[in-house]
């Protein structure tokens, strides 16, 4: 992931992509599109058309990324579980280069109880800013723990 370019490039994937909370399917698709970032494991983002919504709620946090642009995001509040704030963020209308993600939603690993690629639990990023996806395909070292942010 060292020759992941920057600015980041995009990179759709058939892969089955599965994100799940509390017994619940929260997404599943072969259309992710995969964020590729230098010094970043990728994030996955899923298209809107395979993520149950009823169990998403729109959340007043708003970030901007020097990249996609300005970033919303995504409370899950799944039945008989707790609920977990921005688990996932969207850019609803990105930056030119990143109109393949526009409406899409990427998950943080680390606050899910699973995602998965092609059957592979994924590691999360370490620390609570970046959510990448790692799997045995990607080498670290990765920016997000401690000591990383000015990489």
């Amino acid at each position: 992931m060292w020759d992941y370019p920057r600015p980041p490039r995009l990179d759709p994937t058939d892969a089955v992509v599965v994100v799940r909370h509390a017994g619940h399917t929260v997404a599943e698709t072969t259309a992710a599109v995969r964020v590729l970032e230098t010094s970043q494991p990728p994030g996955f983002y899923l298209p809107a058309s395979d993520i149950d919504h009823s169990v998403l709620q729109r959340s007043d946090t708003v970030t901007v990324c020097e990249w996609k642009g300005l970033a919303t995001y995504w409370h899950l509040v799944v039945p008989g579980a707790d609920p977990v704030a921005d688990v996932a963020w969207s850019y609803p209308d990105p930056r030119p280069g990143f109109e393949a993600i526009a409406g899409y939603l990427a998950f943080y690993p680390q606050r899910v109880d699973g995602c998965f690629v092609d059957g592979e639990q994924v590691e999360a990023n370490e620390g609570s800013f970046y959510g990448g996806w790692i799997t045995s395909k990607v080498v670290g070292p990765f920016k997000g723990g401690p000591g990383t942010m000015g990489w």
